[in-house]
């Protein structure tokens, strides 16, 4: 009786998905991808086994993906379950390759940002701290709530809202928050807590280009009332 190598016998690090798990999908070779979709091989084969040999039948990747459900079932080991995963992840990437070039929103003015998060945070009845990070164009990248509660400097810490600059490779971003009561005039918290986020910033290189405060159709922007000096970023 002859042997085959399953995929669970070699050591962890060689193994496809844990390889993918700690280096990223590029580190993989095209079968290693494949036998990781695949899941699953045969009694006679591991999945990397399989990988190869559906590779080799087909001609390769490029001629993966013009092969019919037909051609793919007729393939030994490939079942239609195995032909339904192979040809979502194929068209998944056909449709990732159309997409046309994302339009962000430019933030040019306080008033833009205001009129993105004055509809959504105006009743609420707890502060919450937004997030907007923008690259070089003042782009918006993304937005996020990072915290919901009462806002005091113990809580809302730097450590919080740059981890997420840094990971989306920000330039510069703008923090939004609202007051309950209506009223934007801000807060010795507010204040304290927007020159600390500011030192933050400088020191990583992330400008915080504005905080403002939205109460009921009325706003406070601490640039625009100099709470925030203006540097080599500006709306």
């Amino acid at each position: 009786m002859t042997y085959q190598l399953m995929i669970r016998d070699l050591p962890e690090e060689l193994r496809p998905r844990e390889r993918l798990l700690r280096e990223g999908p590029a580190s993989l070779s095209d079968v290693e991808l494949l036998a990781i979709l695949l899941r699953t091989g045969t009694h006679r084969e591991s999945a990397l086994q399989l990988a190869q040999r559906l590779l080799t039948t087909v001609g390769g990747l490029r001629y993966l993906r013009e092969k019919s459900f037909e051609e793919l079932s007729a393939i030994p080991g490939i079942g239609p379950a195995k032909v339904a995963q192979i040809q979502s992840a194929l068209e998944l990437g056909r449709r990732l390759a159309s997409l046309h070039p994302e339009e962000r929103p430019r933030i040019t003015s306080p008033r833009d940002v205001v009129n993105r998060w004055m509809p959504r945070l105006r009743f609420e009845q707890q502060e919450h701290l937004v997030v907007l990070l923008l690259n070089t164009k003042n782009e918006i990248l993304a937005e996020e709530v990072v915290f919901v509660g009462t806002l005091d400097s113990s809580l809302a810490h730097p450590r919080e809202i740059f981890r997420t600059a840094i990971r989306r490779s920000s330039a510069a971003l703008i923090l939004v928050h609202n007051h309950p009561s209506g009223d934007p005039t801000p807060s010795a918290e507010d204040l304290q807590i927007t020159r600390r986020m500011a030192q933050a910033g400088e020191i990583l290189g992330i400008e915080v280009l504005d905080h403002i405060i939205l109460g009921d159709q009325r706003y406070r922007s601490l640039r625009e009332e100099g709470v925030l000096p203006l540097k080599g970023h500006s709306l």
